[in-house]
């Protein structure tokens, strides 16, 4: 994985909301601006970088348009609504909230009938992305990455060496969104509500993930950054999570079509 800021580990949504009660939330400029998403180098450079790429996965219903969104704070918090607007970008979507007087600005990718965002206060998410893992009957993984900054989506090979259940240890490969290959390790150990991700290819990078039947979503980079996960109906309603990685309990998030 490409190094946006190693040695941060994401919350899983703005702390910031739980004193003001607004929504979650963004607009990505990564997406207009297609600047680069973190200061970091490339996990691992092509002259050791030989395994294969993630298989293709299922294609993900277009989520384009604008939706009204209501939910509620974690731990017990206070309630918000919000405007989302969400826009494809390539391989990644951007997401667009305001919630009173705020904005947010974030990134997502999406699997099957799933989507994880990372996002940030105002336009400016750099340092922020998500994985969206599908989880194998044999205990692998497969993953799509977004990045801030970046319309190119990445993908990643899990492969468990070692653990039970989704903990343990993991053998990583995957591709770029400028179609550099890397390599390298993955450990996996549950913590709260959800799991924590150390990647290490070879640069080490944190995140915090919650596992949902047999997807996980992941959010990394830096504290300035947020994450949300939702299911998406048969409908296109879209039906969250969040909270941050201590909380006792999750936010919610229901963001339905205009």
């Amino acid at each position: 994985m490409k190094n946006n800021r190693s040695n941060f580990t994401l919350l899983v949504c703005l702390f910031t909301l739980l004193s003001i009660g607004n929504g979650c939330g963004g607009s990505s400029s990564t997406n207009n601006s297609g600047g680069n998403a973190g200061t970091g180098n490339t996990a691992a450079n092509s002259s050791s970088a030989n395994q294969s790429t993630a298989p293709p996965q299922s294609a993900a219903p277009n989520l384009a348009g604008e939706y009204d969104a209501t939910g509620t704070n974690p731990d017990g918090g206070s309630p918000y609504t919000a405007s989302l607007t969400i826009t494809p970008r390539d391989d990644v979507y951007q997401f667009s909230w305001t919630s009173g007087k705020n904005d947010y600005d974030g990134v997502g990718v999406s699997t099957d009938s799933a989507v994880a965002v990372a996002f940030t206060t105002g336009k400016d998410g750099e340092g922020c992305g998500v994985v969206l893992y599908k989880v194998n009957p044999d205990g692998s993984l497969d993953g799509k990455v977004g990045y801030w900054g970046e319309n190119g989506m990445e993908t990643e090979k899990a492969i468990r060496k070692s653990g039970t259940d989704l903990e343990g240890e993991y053998e990583i490969s995957g591709k770029n969104p400028d179609g550099q290959e890397y390599k390298g390790a993955l450990t996996i150990t549950k913590f709260g509500l959800g799991y924590e991700f150390k990647w290490s290819a070879p640069e080490t990078l944190e995140g915090f993930g919650i596992l949902a039947g047999k997807l996980i979503a992941v959010g990394f980079g830096g504290k300035q950054c947020s994450f949300v996960g939702y299911d998406i109906d048969a409908n296109g309603t879209l039906e969250g999570q969040w909270g941050f990685k201590t909380s006792k309990s999750l936010g919610t998030e229901i963001a339905k079509k205009k």
